[in-house]
């Protein structure tokens, strides 16, 4: 606050709902391939991951967009964000055991961007202006996203590798 900077909404684009999609899917794919590459995954993987990362974190932030993109649907709310992540990471996780068939790559491979640096970034500035009751709010909502990821991934394990499910 004291340079005068504060958490704010983002301000709106333009963009048609299209337009905002494919650069969503554009932006995600770039994201999780930089990490994958980042990580020393070869670019084979690093492709896959992030196609994956382009379907998922698009359909998570879609999810969540869903009455501003798509009006006509007749939505008053979008999806929790922490249902949103859920489900990306579901998916994340189902196309994941797809492309580990296909390409032999291990399960843990794909990254996941979806974890709420926004929702992090608000709490620490609401905390730093002793704003307690708006930090919690940010602060709760940002660890359960964080815990939803791994939750979604683990449904998806189930589903997708008998051994994994039936050990104890």
């Amino acid at each position: 606050e004291c340079v005068g900077l504060a958490p704010d909404d983002f301000a709106p684009l333009g963009l048609s709902p299209l337009a905002l999609t494919l650069l969503r899917i554009l932006m995600s794919f770039i994201g999780v391939f930089g990490f994958s590459v980042m990580f020393n995954s070869p670019i084979k993987m690093a492709a896959a991951a992030g196609l994956i990362g382009a379907v998922s974190n698009t359909l998570r932030l879609t999810l969540v967009d869903a009455p501003t993109l798509f009006p006509f649907l007749g939505l008053s709310a979008g999806m929790p964000p922490e249902a949103a992540a859920f489900i990306g990471a579901l998916v994340s996780g189902l196309l994941a055991s797809l492309a580990e068939i296909k390409l032999t790559s291990p399960y843990g491979a794909i990254d996941v961007i979806m974890v709420p640096g926004l929702y992090l970034y608000r709490s620490m500035y609401y905390m730093c202006t002793f704003d307690t009751v708006n930090m919690l709010g940010w602060f709760v909502r940002a660890v359960l996203i964080v815990a939803f990821l791994p939750v979604g991934l683990s449904v998806a394990r189930t589903l997708t590798d008998p051994r994994w499910r039936h050990t104890s």
